[in-house]
């Protein structure tokens, strides 16, 4: 009998199950993932409805990994996350760009050193995240300016998003989307100020 649903799953990501005559049940454990969202704006900052429904995710029982790329200024880092409503683990760069502004990091290549590794430092977060199955939903915020920043790889976000294991959405969010994410995704939605 093969299970299934209203979704499209490949060939490799069939759920079988085996009746033999003893009554026993021999189960596949499946690889089973939700959709690649991306939402794309013309302009940074635009993204407050996203945050709102990871809360309200959190609040109904879902574990929500929320990981702003580009945001600090609150002394987190991968090994000082916030948790909130129980089930909502927020997470943002220990130094990034946005708390400093851009001569101070251009001058100081000390600086410019330590944010690029930590923001280097949390997407290897992310990615074991993705493959770890423990969450139900991931937001990888601004995680096209980190690519376009030259601080993650687009090839290694593609792959790790090919061989993700998460029950839920993954979505990203960002300005100038590589057109090969784009193909990549379930939903892209645009918003406009």
């Amino acid at each position: 009998m093969v299970i299934s649903s209203s979704h499209i799953y490949s060939k490799n990501n069939l759920e079988v199950v085996n009746i033999n005559t003893t009554n026993e049940i021999n189960a596949k454990k499946i690889k089973q993932n939700g959709q690649i969202q991306i939402y794309k704006s013309s302009y940074r900052g635009s993204y407050p409805s996203i945050i709102r429904d990871s809360l309200r995710n959190a609040a109904l029982g879902r574990k929500v990994l929320l990981i702003q790329f580009m945001k600090g200024g609150v002394k987190q880092g991968v090994d000082n996350p916030v948790k909130l409503c129980g089930n909502l683990t927020w997470v943002r760069s220990s130094h990034s760009f946005d708390q400093y502004n851009p001569e101070e990091i251009e001058n100081n290549e000390n600086l410019k050193k330590s944010i690029y590794e930590s923001t280097f430092e949390l997407w290897n977060f992310c990615k074991n995240e993705l493959q770890s199955g423990d969450n139900d939903q991931i937001i990888l915020d601004e995680i096209f300016l980190a690519i376009e920043m030259k601080i993650i790889d687009k090839d290694d976000l593609i792959s790790t998003l090919e061989s993700r294991f998460i029950s839920g959405d993954v979505i990203l969010t960002g300005t100038d989307i590589p057109k090969d994410l784009l193909l990549m995704a379930n939903q892209i939605t645009e918003l406009r100020s």
